[in-house]
C-alpha cells in the first residue's frame, strides 16, 4: 500500500500521527479519542460524521516508520428500521430474506460508511452485499456468525437489538462496552468470505467497537486489518467506542442520511 499523504488524509484534521494497532498504546488510544470528536464537527448527518470516522482509522491506523495501511476495510454499521431505509437499501434487505416476510419495524444493520482499498470500498451505495442486514429474528441472526457474535461481544443482548428494546444510552453515561475481536482471521468461522475477502486481501485480525447510541440503536464500527492484532491492543478500542458516540450524540436523532 502507499504510504499516506496530506492528500489521502481527513480534511482539516490536526496531525495526530498514524495509530499502530499492532501495538495501540494508551497514547495512541487517546490520540484518537481527540481526534475522532475533532473532526466530526460540522457534520451535518450522522452519516456524514462516520464517512469521517472510517477515513481517520483507515489512513491512520498504519505503520508508524513506513506509513503502510494497516486495514484494508473499515466500516460503520448501525441498526435501522426496515422502514426508515433508503429504497435502494430496502430492496437489498429484501433480496437476502427471500420468501421470508418483513414488516416496517424489522431491524436491519444497515451500512452507513465504508473506507478500504478497492474503488467500491469506498461507498456504501457500491457494495454488493452488505448493505442492509436484516435482522428478522433471533434465529436468524444466530444463522450468522459474525453478526451474532459482534452483538454479544459488544454486550448485548441479541433479542434486545432485534426487537429494538436495547435501553437508550444517556448523555455522560458511563458505560464501557467491551469488543469484538478475531485475532486470528484466517479460517475463523467467524469471518465469513474467507476465500474471496480473507485470503485474496492479507486479513490477518478483525476488530469491532460499538455500543448503543442516544436512540437505543445499535452502531458499530469493524476494521479488518493485514496485521495482527494482540487482545491488548484490540481492548483498548473500547475507549473509542466511547469517543465516538460522544462524538455522534448530537447527530443521534437527527437526520440520518446525507442528501445526494
Amino acid at each position: 500500500m502507499p504510504p499516506l499523504t496530506r492528500e489521502t488524509a481527513v480534511p482539516h484534521e490536526p496531525n495526530f500521527g498514524n495509530l499502530d494497532v499492532a501495538n495501540f498504546t494508551v497514547g495512541a488510544m487517546l490520540r484518537a479519542g481527540i481526534a475522532v470528536r475533532r473532526i466530526v464537527r460540522g457534520a451535518d448527518s450522522l452519516e456524514a460524521a462516520a464517512n469521517l470516522v472510517v477515513r481517520y482509522l483507515y489512513d491512520h491506523c498504519a505503520d508508524s516508520n513506513t506509513g503502510e495501511r494497516s486495514c484494508a476495510l473499515v466500516r460503520f454499521y448501525k441498526t435501522h428500521v426496515y422502514g426508515a431505509l433508503e429504497p435502494e437499501q430496502q430492496l437489498f434487505a429484501e433480496r437476502l430474506l427471500g420468501a421470508q416476510s418483513k414488516d416496517d419495524d424489522m431491524r436491519c444493520l444497515a451500512l452507513v460508511a465504508t473506507a478500504g482499498d478497492e474503488a467500491e470500498w469506498n461507498s456504501r451505495r457500491d457494495s454488493t452485499s452488505h448493505q442492509a442486514i436484516p435482522l428478522p429474528s433471533v434465529d436468524m441472526v444466530r444463522r450468522a456468525p459474525m453478526i451474532a457474535r459482534l452483538i454479544e461481544d459488544l454486550g448485548l443482548d441479541i433479542e434486545s437489538v432485534v426487537t429494538g428494546r436495547s435501553t437508550p444510552a444517556r448523555a455522560g453515561e458511563a458505560r464501557t462496552y467491551d469488543v469484538f475481536h478475531v485475532e486470528d482471521a484466517v479460517g475463523s468461522p467467524h469471518i465469513p468470505a474467507q476465500r474471496e475477502f480473507v485470503l485474496r486481501y492479507g486479513i490477518s485480525s478483525v476488530v469491532g467497537f460499538g455500543g448503543l447510541l442516544r436512540s437505543g440503536e445499535l452502531y458499530a464500527v469493524i476494521l479488518f486489518s493485514r496485521v495482527r492484532i494482540p487482545k491488548t491492543s484490540a481492548a483498548r478500542f473500547r475507549a473509542i467506542a466511547l469517543d465516538v458516540r460522544s462524538a455522534l450524540y448530537a447527530l443521534d436523532e437527527t437526520k440520518t442520511w446525507a442528501m445526494h
